[in-house]
This record gives structure tokens, sequence and C-alpha cells, in this order.
């Protein structure tokens, strides 16, 4: 009988150590973990420019993927919210590091600039609060609730990571969407074609300088594809100001992909779409929302019908750091603004004035900025702040004709647009004091770093 017993305590241990070795070569491989939240703010709160009335069929979605496998956990999320800045952007990261085991270092925070969504600024919401004043839209409750919600969705998502084995890329033009919103007319001004134009001779002009191509990132279990991430640029107003939060047409776009795919989790990144916008192609009719959803999701299917897969391994995957000093804008002066906001001046109110002081904050304090860069075998993923414009992202591609490149831009929305160096000279909205918080040679900074970043290999 005493025999009977060692035979079956060695049996249990047999078995036992074969199930940990089963789980340990597991977790030796890439996993990913996918999470998704609802990011809609309730009636009675405020989105950036007007207080919720009432809801809408689809809402915002925080979410996003975990690789496992490949060093510390690697974190990529995007947020339909029209930009999360300064200590909202670091808040975020830090939480998502938190619940994923990793460091802020190795999580991007993406929003995809829908303008019926929420704005977050810690920085900001102190500053107000500090002068005695309500924070309105920079006013963080639900943003603390939503990072909450992130922290518990990433914890479970980790639990039930799934193993990858595959990486696929795909990438196709996406037609009659984009268009550059700079139009320089014969005195070498800047006209701005906005997201929704009206006159139609402005309609007529050419589309400009644009980054046409979607670009699809794709995680897969032998066949079964886990997620699929979307990157495009362009400005994601249809028409808004409604009072009712909506993800606009990218976001309706993803649905209808996620709805011909629901196996995996659809993740969708602005590109550097600053200078970009539906422009010509959108007189602000709200029938256009449909047109130009339907648009990005015929070029979101030709890239994903022309995506090749193959494996990816563990040593296949990198992840590089470049801290930058972005420059501030030389208009910008902390004592002026703060002069502004004990004036209780409406432009101050009217131009973010509260969030400019908390990004000049940081700067004095000597805070940098991380831009990253995601390598996935023959690809490299870059993640980059504030507005950018298109250029950055068409030079991030001629850097690295031989790789798959792709971008995420409306990182930390601190420095709000960030424009090429002669774009300044040139005036317009984007480069006004209103608009940007950076001077001209921010553009020799970040080029630089763009340079060190896609030079990385695994």
């Amino acid at each position: 009988m005493f025999t009977r017993f060692l035979r079956g305590l060695v049996f249990t241990f047999l078995i036992s150590s074969a199930a940990t070795a089963a789980e340990v070569a597991t977790n030796a491989g890439l996993r990913l973990a996918r999470f998704d939240v609802d990011a809609t703010p309730p009636v009675g709160s405020h989105l950036a420019y007007d207080p919720v009335t009432n809801t809408w069929d689809m809402t915002l979605r925080a979410r996003g993927v975990v690789l496992l496998g490949a060093g510390a956990p690697i974190v990529l999320c995007a947020v339909d919210w029209i930009g999360i800045a300064n200590e909202g952007h670091d808040a975020f990261r830090l939480a998502i590091a938190n619940a994923a085991g990793t460091v802020p270092g190795r999580v991007t925070v993406h929003a995809l600039h829908q303008h019926d969504a929420p704005d977050c600024d810690f920085g900001a919401e102190k500053v107000l609060k500090d002068a005695g004043l309500d924070p309105i839209n920079y006013d963080g409750t639900f943003a603390r609730e939503v990072i909450r919600r992130l922290e518990k969705s990433v914890r479970e998502a980790i639990a039930q990571a799934q193993p990858i084995t595959h990486l696929g890329l795909g990438q196709a033009e996406v037609r009659e969407v984009a268009s550059n919103r700079r139009l320089i007319g014969p005195d070498g001004k800047v006209r701005t074609r906005y997201t929704a134009t009206k006159d139609p001779a402005m309609r007529a002009e050419p589309e400009g300088v644009i980054d046409p191509v979607v670009s699809l990132v794709s995680f897969w279990n032998d066949d079964v594809p886990l997620a699929v991430l979307s990157y495009y640029a362009t400005h994601p107003q249809s028409y808004y100001r409604t009072g009712i939060p909506n993800p606009d047409f990218p976001g309706m776009a993803r649905f209808f992909r996620q709805l011909e795919i629901p196996e995996a989790l659809h993740v969708h990144f602005n590109g550097a779409g600053g200078n970009i916008g539906a422009g010509k192609y959108n007189d602000g009719a709200p029938s256009n929302r449909v047109v130009l959803a339907r648009r990005v999701a015929d070029g979101m299917k030709r890239a994903w019908d022309a995506t090749k897969r193959e494996p990816i391994a563990p040593g296949a995957i990198g992840w590089a750091v470049e801290q930058v000093q972005l420059p501030p804008a030389k208009h910008l002066k902390i004592e002026e603004l703060q002069a502004q906001l004990k004036g209780r001046q409406a432009a101050f109110f009217l131009q973010g004035g509260s969030s400019k002081i908390a990004w000049l904050r940081r700067r004095e304090a000597g805070r940098p900025l991380e831009v990253t860069c995601l390598t996935l075998g023959r690809a490299r993923i870059l993640h980059m702040p504030g507005e950018l414009f298109v250029e950055y992202q068409l030079a991030a591609k001629a850097q690295r004709p031989d790789q798959f490149v792709a971008m995420a831009a409306y990182g930390d929305y601190g420095p709000g647009y960030i424009g090429t160096a002669i774009a300044y000279e040139q005036g317009g909205y984007e480069t006004s004091p209103a608009s940007s918080n950076v001077a001209p040679e921010v553009e020799g900074v970040l080029m630089s770093a763009m340079r060190k970043l896609l030079g990385t290999k695994p």
C-alpha cells in the first residue's frame, strides 16, 4: 500500500512537472493580450467643446494590445479622444504600465483626435483649480475612471494572452478621403481648407501633399488573426459640435472591419495628420460621415487582402526610445499666460491657456518627451507626439524604403500642432500662436530622433 502511495506521488510529481514545463515553454514564446474598454463620457460631463447631452449608437473606445515574451511587456493603446496631454498622458502610461508589469517607457498612448470627444490634461486641470476656477473640459474625473477601467482590463487581458506565431503586414491606398489643409496662394500665404469645407472652389483644389496609404499590422496564432492595428493620417472629423460623443468616420471604418473579421480586435491609430483633413471631399453634410467611413474601410480591406504573413519570434521584436526636448514657441511666455489667467481673459480659455502653462512648466522642469519605435521583423512603427504634419511621416518612410514603416501621432498632446520649419514661415492656422506650442527648430529635433530610431535593429 505504501508502495502504491509512493508510485502515485511520483506520478503526480511527473504530471505536475510536465505541466510546469509546458507552461514555461508557452511563456517563453510570444503572446498577445487584447484589451478594450468604454471611454464614452456620461451625459452632463464635458467634451472638448461642449457638454454631453446624449449618446450615440457607437461608443468611444480605449483599446490596444500587450506584447509579451520579447523582454518587458510592450503596450500599444489608442483612445477615441481629442487629445491626452502633459500629466494626463503620464498618468495613462504609468497606470497601464503598472497593470502590464512593465515601465512607462514601453507604453504608448495615442488619441485619434475626434472632436466630439473628451480632452484630458491633468496639468491644465491643476492650473485652473489652483486659480479657483472650474476646469470644465479639463475636469479629470471621468478620465481617472477610464484609467481605472484600463488597469482592470489590461490585467484581465494578460491572464488570457494567446500565443503569437505570425506577423501580417499589408498596405493599400485610401481613395478620396485625405487632402492637405494648407493651400498656398499666389501671394505665398496659407489658406486653410478645413475638415469640412463648403467653398466649392477650395474643394476643387488638388489634394496636395498627403500620405494616402493605410498600413495594417496583424498578429496571428497560426491561421487565427488576434489583432489588426491600422495606421492612416488624417484629421478624423466629418462634422462635430453635436454634444454627442462619437468616434466619427475612422471609428465607423474600424467598426465595419470588426464586423468583417470579428475574431480579431481592431485598433486604429491616427498617423501624422496634423495638416491633413477630408476637406476636399467633405462639405460638412452629415451624410458624408458614412461615405468617408466606407472609403477608409475599403482601403483597410484592400490592405488586409494584400497582407503577407511571416513567422515571428522574440528575437525579431525590438523597442527603442529617444528622449527629446522640443523647443517651446517663442511667443509663449508663462508670465503673460498667468496674467491672462488672472484677468480671466477670453483668449486664454479659448486657446487652451491652462494646457500651455502646464506644457511650459514641464519644459522648464526639463521633462522630456519620448519618441519610440517598435521593430516587428521588417516593420518599424514610430510613435510621435502632438498634431504632427504629414511631412514627418513621409520623411520616415523615405528614410527606410527597405522597411515597412508606419506612424502613430497624437501621443502626448502637450505640444499642440507640430509643423515643419518652413510651415512657420508660411503662416496659417496650424502654426499660429493659438495652435502650436513649439518653435520651428522642432523639425530638426524630431527628424534627428526618427533617423536614430529607424536605424535600430532588434
